[in-house]
C-alpha cells in the first residue's frame, strides 16, 4: 500500500487544485458578468448624465434668456413710470390753467354783466330825463302810452364747477404700481 498512498495524496491534491481552479473559473465568469452588467449600467448612467447635461445647458439658455427679457421689462417698466409721471404733471398742468380760463371768462361774464346793468341803469336815467325835459317843455310824449317797459330779467348763469383735480381724462388701465 505504500506505493498507492502517495499518489491517492499525488490524486488527491491534484483534484483540489481542479476543484480551486473550477472554483476560481466560476469566480472570474461571474466577475465578468458583474463587470459586464455594471459597464451597461456604468454606459446608461453616462447616458443620463450627458442627457441632464445637455437639459442643464439648455436650462441656462432659458434662464439666461429669461433674465435678459425681465431685465427689459424692468427698463421698460421705469420708462412707463417715467412717462406716466409726465403724464400726470402735464394733467395738473393742464388743470390749472383750465381752471384759470374758467375763472378769467366768469370774471369777464360779471363785469359784462355790471357794465349791462350801468347801460340800462343810464337808459332809464336818460329816459325819464328825455321825459321830464318834454313834460317841462309840454312837448307831446314820444312813447306811446301802452309802451311798457320790459321787466329786468337777469340772465341765467351757467356755473361752471371746478373740475377736481385727480378726475378727467388720465385712464389709469396700465396703472400696475
Amino acid at each position: 500500500m505504500a506505493p498507492s498512498v502517495p499518489r491517492t495524496r499525488a490524486a488527491a491534491a491534484l483534484r483540489m487544485k481542479q476543484i480551486a481552479l473550477d472554483n476560481q473559473g466560476r469566480t472570474i465568469r461571474r466577475l465578468r458578468a458583474q463587470l459586464a452588467t455594471d459597464r451597461r449600467g456604468l454606459a446608461a448612467t453616462k447616458k443620463e448624465l450627458k442627457e441632464t447635461q445637455v437639459a442643464l445647458e439648455a436650462s441656462h439658455k432659458v434662464i439666461a434668456g429669461l433674465t435678459e427679457i425681465g431685465l427689459s421689462m424692468s427698463k421698460k417698466i421705469e420708462k412707463m413710470k417715467v412717462k406716466k409721471q409726465l403724464v400726470r404733471a402735464n394733467h395738473v398742468e393742464c388743470h390749472q390753467k383750465f381752471q384759470a380760463r374758467i375763472h378769467e371768462a366768469e370774471d369777464s361774464m360779471q363785469a359784462q354783466h355790471l357794465l349791462i346793468e350801468a347801460l340800462v341803469d343810464e337808459k332809464d336815467s336818460l329816459f325819464q330825463t328825455i321825459h321830464g325835459l318834454q313834460e317841462a317843455n309840454n312837448a307831446p310824449s314820444p312813447f306811446d302810452d301802452d309802451w311798457e317797459e320790459e321787466p329786468e330779467e337777469e340772465p341765467e348763469e351757467e356755473e361752471i364747477e371746478d373740475i377736481p383735480l385727480g378726475e378727467g381724462e388720465i385712464d389709469d388701465e396700465y396703472d400696475i404700481f
